[in-house]
């Protein structure tokens, strides 16, 4: 039976909203609303481009621990947001490990250098070594790695089941994406503000303590994902076994702030139910 507590989405103040669970063992426990429509996915984007990281690391086409970005920086650094880039240009704000500054330039550093290690454009990359395989057809990297990717409910479902089961990477290599990596460090979630810590893996943000978030109340502290400023979020809940995606055509705003929890909190009650 399809999750009821995803028609919530239809309370929410936005123009047009889509949102999909899908479970670890890879079937779709329910969907609502336009998902095959494609949206705008701001940072949702950060995600897919790190595992085409991930891959290429893999293939041995670069190391995580080489150097990559500013001075002293690797590929780990960047995916990590631990590189001292700041937010939105190539300034160098802290010396690398040391502070965790959300940063894009820090994930355009990132598909600059695996372009370079693989001589393909990093848009390219993506899609073979991701969205092709995935069978992610809907779906384009339409300029920055940081914020332009393009996508649908249905497509990042496919994603989604991917890292809850890996084929395309190790399934060591996914666990070290989603856990914790340079414990500690403290930094600002944007939209939610100053984190004692502000823990991340490689490439995916995790929810460990923080608050407030962007997930559920009763969201278990492995829980790991990203969300938009497009209005966009996909969650992977560990504990609960299962992962949701939710895109809208609505900026960011104090209404996600207030909308995304109570719903994640209603389609975790109905998966443990």
């Amino acid at each position: 039976m399809s999750l009821q507590s995803l028609a919530l989405i239809e309370n929410w103040p936005v123009p047009t909203a889509a949102a999909a669970v899908v479970r670890a063992d890879g079937t779709l426990a329910g969907a609502h609303g336009p998902t095959g429509q494609r949206f705008p996915l701001a940072s949702v984007t950060k995600p897919l481009a790190a595992y085409a990281v991930l891959v290429a690391y893999e293939e041995g086409a670069i190391e995580l621990d080489e150097p990559a970005g500013p001075e002293g920086a690797t590929v780990r650094h960047l995916l990590a947001h631990t590189s001292g880039l700041a937010f939105d240009e190539p300034r160098v704000m802290a010396a690398p490990g040391t502070r965790r500054i959300y940063s894009n330039s820090g994930f355009e550093a990132l598909g600059d250098h695996v372009a370079k290690a693989t001589d393909i454009p990093f848009a390219d990359y993506l899609h073979q070594a991701v969205l092709e395989p995935l069978g992610m057809t809907s779906t384009s990297l339409e300029g920055s790695p940081a914020k332009d990717g393009v996508s649908t409910v249905d497509d990042l479902v496919r994603f989604a089941a991917e890292v809850q089961a890996p084929r395309l990477l190790n399934a060591r290599t996914v666990l070290d994406a989603m856990t914790v990596s340079y414990p500690g460090l403290t930094g600002i979630l944007p939209g939610y503000g100053h984190q004692r810590p502000n823990d991340w893996g490689l490439g995916f943000e995790i929810r460990d303590g923080k608050e407030p978030h962007w997930t559920g109340a009763s969201s278990s502290p492995r829980t790991f994902g990203h969300f938009g400023q497009s209005g966009t979020f996909l969650w992977i809940d560990p504990d609960a076994r299962a992962a949701c995606v939710a895109l809208t055509d609505r900026p960011f705003g104090p209404w996600a702030v207030e909308a995304w929890p109570p719903f994640t909190d209603a389609v975790l009650r109905e998966l443990r139910a």
